[in-house]
């Protein structure tokens, strides 16, 4: 277990987000529209996400363990651990090349990476667990790896899926209640079951 997050937790975690992303979206559709459109085509929100991406990712790998912030390392390798120096190495200058190279749908590709690593500590916290609600925080996980690997292969598909609900009012707020009411359901049985 890298995180040490219980059910409970990413219950909640998952629960708040669905409905940060559901309510605004039901609440003022215009707005929020106009924003996700604008999103795939964003550098500054691919720098944002991308640099998150980074410090995740060196944080997993034990940066700060090297510079003395910490005594142990988050993730353990095993036969790999001696990959773990030369990764540290490669990974803020991929992050540079990336950076320069890269500015195609970067928010996008980006947001697919956030999605990939926020994924693990949903499934690590719902593994061994016996309630069969947990499968609300695994569903939603696996959600996120499927939506993770679409978007960073192929980002153009998140803004036309973007486009295609908000193609009406109706639509886009029917999106949006679904992940409202997903997200309620969650964060319910996280206060109720877990």
């Amino acid at each position: 277990m890298i995180y040490h997050l219980s059910l409970q937790t990413a219950g909640y975690i998952a629960g708040v987000f669905l409905l940060l992303i559901g309510l605004p979206g039901l609440i003022k559709p215009d707005f929020t529209r106009g924003f996700a459109q604008c999103l795939p085509r964003s550098n500054m929100a691919g720098i944002i996400l991308l640099t998150v991406d980074l410090v995740w990712c060196l944080w997993l790998l034990g940066l700060f363990r090297f510079l003395g912030w910490s005594s142990s390392f988050p993730m353990e390798m095993g036969e790999f651990s001696g990959f773990r120096v030369p990764l540290l190495v490669v990974l803020p200058i991929g992050y540079l090349l990336v950076l320069v190279f890269v500015d195609e749908f970067l928010a996008v590709r980006a947001l697919g990476i956030l999605f990939l690593l926020a994924a693990e500590p949903l499934l690590d916290a719902a593994f061994f667990r016996n309630e069969n609600s947990r499968l609300l925080v695994t569903v939603f996980a696996y959600l996120l790896i499927v939506a993770g690997l679409f978007w960073v292969t192929m980002p153009y598909l998140l803004r036309d899926q973007i486009n295609w609900s908000a193609r009406t009012t109706a639509r886009w707020r029917l999106t949006h209640a679904l992940a409202l009411i997903y997200g309620a359901a969650i964060l319910a049985c996280a206060v109720l079951r877990y």
